[in-house]
């Protein structure tokens, strides 16, 4: 079996037309419609089902989908090790969406400077999901939030980032007692479901202050607009930039010590392609030292 011909079907899945993944491959139509064909007569079975310009991935296709793509993972993988070249074939990472736009950007601008043979494929989720996909298999390495439970052993995890929680206020309220705006004031809370969110909670509880609550969502971005419109304060980890612009808020300290948010990669040991995540993390902690020495930490 031509594993090109297993590109191009997972290729036509992804595209969702003959025509696009034919763009995407730099071959003709027709050319991708005959190596799936191929495919299809290969398997035994249809894969793709045509509905005038674009595809449907039938129950056959569907089974196969994720070891296809599995497939061709390793043949970049056993391309990489017939080389012992530890800068290149796939890296498969995982992030949260804070991580997606503010810390992980900078650590693959350097990586893509000095390994540009490798390539990188980005899952975005939970810290929990991305956890389990690591210890699963699927992610080869994510950016989480320090886990409340000890890892098993075939996982690491290092700390890259910590977060102390703040008061996220309007501009206007600078300068007044961050207990007594939580106790007074409208409350957006960050979502008690997420890990985050129950640090946030775990510290009102401990201060004795019950808010009086007026929005519940897991959404830092969105939390900043809402307090900068007027809606209400919040008590969220002083997260990475970037930040939504032109807000005008304050982001008060809390008067009590409390542990912060620990953010910081978790991998795998026994991933084939530990190379490549020894690399990345050498290349996060850079990242996270050049982002602190300019003030961004």
């Amino acid at each position: 079996m031509d594993t090109q011909f297993l590109h191009t079907f997972v290729a036509v899945v992804d595209q969702g037309s003959m025509a696009a993944a034919a763009r995407l491959l730099n071959i003709t139509p027709a050319a991708v419609a005959q190596q799936v064909r191929t495919l299809e007569r290969e398997i035994g079975a249809p894969l793709i089902a045509r509905a005038g310009r674009t595809v449907n991935i039938t129950e056959a296709g569907s089974r196969i989908l994720e070891r296809a793509r599995q497939l061709l993972r390793d043949v970049t993988d056993l391309r990489a090790v017939a080389t012992d070249d530890a800068t290149a074939g796939e890296l498969r990472l995982g992030a949260g969406n804070n991580a997606l736009t503010g810390m992980l950007p900078d650590i693959l601008a350097r990586m893509v400077e000095k390994f540009p043979r490798i390539q990188v494929f980005i899952k975005p989720g939970y810290s929990p999901e991305l956890y389990r996909s690591v210890e699963g298999g699927e992610l080869d390495a994510a950016i989480v939030l320090q886990a409340p439970y000890a890892l098993p052993k075939t996982c690491d995890w290092e700390l890259l980032r910590e977060e102390p929680l703040v008061v996220l206020a309007p501009a206007r309220m600078a300068g007044r007692d961050p207990h007594e705006l939580l106790a007074n004031e409208p409350l957006i809370r960050y979502d008690r479901s997420q890990w985050g969110g129950r640090q946030a909670d775990q510290y009102l509880r401990l201060v004795g202050i019950t808010p009086r609550e007026r929005f519940e969502l897991n959404a830092l971005n969105a939390i900043a607009v809402m307090v900068d419109r007027g809606l209400g304060v919040s008590l969220v980890p002083d997260w990475v930039r970037p930040w939504p612009e032109g807000l005008q808020l304050v982001r008060l300290p809390l008067p009590r010590p409390f542990e912060p948010r620990r953010i910081g990669i978790v991998w795998s040991r026994s991933t084939i392609r530990i190379r490549l995540v020894t690399a990345f993390l050498q290349e996060a902690r850079a990242a996270m030292a050049a982002a602190q020495a300019a003030g961004r930490g």
